[in-house]
């Protein structure tokens, strides 16, 4: 849907560019975006004949970079969002609104609609946005870096214990649902184990405690095994149970040396990885993989992976994201760690493995080399800033999402920092002296 044209106004609306600095960052930055291509591309998403009117693209893409930007959820950003005039001018309102512009779960849907495909517009308008400011050159796109970091899905911590017993809360609920008669749903000394489980645990009897995990694991077995009898010839209840039945039966199978365990009910597919971190040994979640230029860290890919591959299994993905957002067919100088030996990406560009023995290299070589471990604080400020370090969107489809958009909200930030009042007033103080030389020349001319 295109954006609104109210040109006639409305009478006792407070326009907003009197409101606004000129000056300010967000006001400048709205006018460097370019809004029309994400009306172009997304407009055949939308159908004009049916439903309500849908919200302008403009402000739904405004609120995105808003949120990424400034670290908020959907919730925050729209309630903030009629507090700050700059956010609505940001977002392409001409007037003062006193109403929120949506409901936060329209963000949601939008994400939906458009999918990870589509917040990669949004990171490659970032890109072009960078080089119309200068922040970012062409010739920077020849050197750049790759790595690899975990990304935490929004989960508790998994125990036997707890997922053996919400696992059997769940298909007891559902089986109450769904109006099945069962003989019994040990509620009260499935609470009462799973409360000495812990109990048990804390005060170091682990006996008594894997007695109390045995307990549970069997209560959620007899459950299964009713369930699955009372539902024997309904096709139209197997498929309710289906999803249950087999976490239930996955759980129940897994060991301690089981590979592709369950760690979640509500997120099947998230995964162990093991960082050797001593205050967090073990991280649940899926990998990420980041790509930057080697020279100011402006992120150029940004692409997450389901479960835990082998990160040089991920770089030939991770490079060809890069290669369509920047524009090129092929891609110069890629600086990488050890953990990208046998990448297989010698057609798509020289990539260098910083390893031992590296400072025998060339110098103009090991200029670039030592600058690898700069993505290292990148991510970080992916994570603290950009909500990259918790990710509370749904599915493999929501850590693609979110991977996306803490790459093009630390990208926006980057971008911010080029209209701040000091870097403005050293361009004024360069634009000053600049005229006052062209001035000096002028006068010797003549004279």
């Amino acid at each position: 849907m295109k954006a609104k044209n109210n040109k006639a106004g409305l009478l006792f609306q407070q326009p907003l560019k009197p409101l606004v600095n000129p000056d300010h960052s967000l006001v400048q930055l709205s006018e460097v975006v370019n809004w029309s291509r994400f009306e172009e591309k997304f407009g055949s998403l939308y159908s004009p004949d049916s439903g309500r009117p849908a919200k302008p693209i403009r402000l739904m893409v405004g609120l995105q970079y808003l949120k990424y930007t400034f670290n908020l959820s959907d919730e925050a950003i729209v309630a903030g969002w009629v507090e700050n005039p700059y956010w609505q001018y940001f977002c392409g309102e001409r007037y003062f609104q006193h109403e929120p512009p949506i409901d936060p779960t329209s963000m949601t849907k939008w994400r939906n609609k458009v999918k990870s495909d589509g917040l990669e517009e949004l990171l490659e308008e970032t890109i072009k946005a960078g080089l119309k400011l200068k922040v970012i050159k062409k010739n920077d796109f020849n050197k750049l870096v790759a790595d690899t970091t975990v990304q935490q899905k929004n989960i508790t911590y998994p125990t036997d214990a707890k997922l053996c017993h919400k696992l059997r809360i769940k298909l007891v609920d559902l089986a109450k649902a769904s109006k099945l008669q069962l003989h019994q749903s040990y509620e009260r000394v499935g609470k009462r184990a799973y409360v000495m489980q812990g109990r048990y645990r804390r005060a170091k009897q682990f006996k008594r405690a894997k007695k109390e995990v045995k307990k549970l694991r069997n209560y959620l077995r007899r459950i299964t095994k009713e369930v699955e009898r009372n539902i024997a010839g309904n096709e139209q209840l197997r498929i309710i149970f289906d999803t249950l039945l087999q976490a239930a039966k996955k759980l129940l199978a897994q060991t301690k040396k089981s590979k592709n365990k369950l760690y979640s009910i509500h997120e099947p597919h998230v995964c162990c990885i093991g960082k050797g971190k001593s205050h967090k040994k073990y991280e649940f979640g899926n990998k990420v993989g980041i790509v930057t230029t080697a020279k100011n860290n402006f992120i150029v890919g940004a692409l997450g992976f389901e479960g835990n591959p082998y990160d040089g299994h991920t770089l030939r993905a991770n490079l060809k994201q890069t290669m369509n957002l920047i524009g090129r067919e092929k891609l110069g100088d890629v600086y990488v760690d050890g953990g990208y030996k046998k990448h297989g990406c010698e057609d798509i560009g020289n990539v260098e493995i910083v390893e031992k023995g590296w400072r025998k290299k060339k110098r103009s070589i090991k200029r670039w080399i030592k600058r690898r471990s700069r993505i290292e604080p990148t991510i970080g400020h992916l994570k603290e800033d950009n909500r990259l370090g918790r990710n509370f969107l749904k599915g493999v489809e929501g850590d693609k999402m979110n991977a996306l958009g803490s790459a093009f909200g630390y990208n926006m930030r980057k971008l911010l920092k080029k209209f701040t009042f000091a870097y403005i007033f050293m361009l004024k103080i360069i634009e000053f002296y600049r005229n006052l030389a062209m001035k000096s020349k002028l006068k010797t001319r003549l004279a």
